[in-house]
């Protein structure tokens, strides 16, 4: 084996020697916040508030397995920036999604005070074919 390789070979071994023992932890802290996001789902009323809640436990049960499971918590920093860049701006366009979904509902279905139905249907002649 070359020294090239020897290098290239130690330079992707980075990950510490208690990989199993920081596994279980993170096994066990995403199994805690799954019971927890489980019991938001029941304790809250569906609402805009509840569906970022729901976002946010979703990044945060993400970044643990991103950065133990699939070991980026042990790359170099600019592959980590490649990756974590790029998924904030779709984080963003979700985030912007749900604004533009709740505002789009909220228009439809009230205005002012008075609830708006959909346009009436066009009544035919009786199939007269006038």
């Amino acid at each position: 084996m070359s020294a090239h390789e020897a290098t290239e070979h130690l330079e992707h071994t980075e990950s510490p020697s208690d990989m199993k023992a920081k596994i279980w932890k993170t096994f066990w802290i995403l199994l805690v916040l799954t019971l927890v996001d489980i019991g938001f789902y029941f304790i809250f009323s569906p609402s805009i508030y509840r569906n970022y809640l729901f976002i946010v436990l979703g990044l945060v049960k993400a970044y643990f397995i991103v950065g133990i499971f699939m070991h980026m918590k042990f790359e170099r920093k600019f592959l980590v920036w490649m990756i974590v860049l790029p998924m904030s701006f779709v984080i963003y366009l979700i985030t912007l999604m749900v604004i533009e979904g709740n505002y789009t509902d909220n228009a439809r279905n009230v205005e002012g005070n008075q609830v708006i139905h959909a346009p009436a249907e066009q009544h035919q002649d009786g199939g007269h074919g006038h």
